[in-house]
């Protein structure tokens, strides 16, 4: 996740379980990227363009990303034990091969809106369609 004109980018990151995420510092000033997440709390330290951090994420849920010195800026990571995940389109659309026929749980997380679940069945041939409805407003993110 790069610190780039005082922002993260990518804003939001999905990754598996026992992934190690870099944060390098493209901005010409200080950042000091942490995070109080119960699932990985760390504090990178103050550290200026051109050097990086890495934190390892050994555990799923959610990870919110803040820096101590910009407070407009916000990441989260979505950090699954699951080998089925995906950050969805433009259009909020996804899709996944090869999933085994079975009852699942489908769950959605919305920065705003919070986590959202739904149960599937996946049959043995074909295809199976899921919606998640996630309640905010369009225009305004809310």
């Amino acid at each position: 996740i790069d610190q780039r004109n005082m922002r993260f980018d990518p804003d939001l990151v999905v990754i598996p379980t026992g992934s190690t995420v870099q944060f390098p510092n493209g901005d010409p000033i200080f950042h000091n990227i942490f995070s109080l997440s119960k699932v990985q709390p760390f504090d990178l330290g103050f550290y200026p363009q051109g050097q990086n951090r890495t934190v390892k994420f050994n555990r799923s849920g959610i990870v919110q990303v803040y820096c101590h010195i910009h407070a407009n800026m916000y990441a989260a990571i979505v950090v699954t034990s699951s080998p089925w995940y995906a950050r969805p389109g433009e259009d909020g659309s996804f899709s996944w091969s090869n999933v085994p026929a079975g009852h699942y749980r489908l769950t959605a997380w919305h920065k705003i809106a919070g986590l959202f679940k739904t149960e599937i069945d996946i049959p043995e041939n074909g295809k199976t369609e899921a919606t998640i409805r996630i309640p905010i407003d369009v225009d305004t993110g809310r």
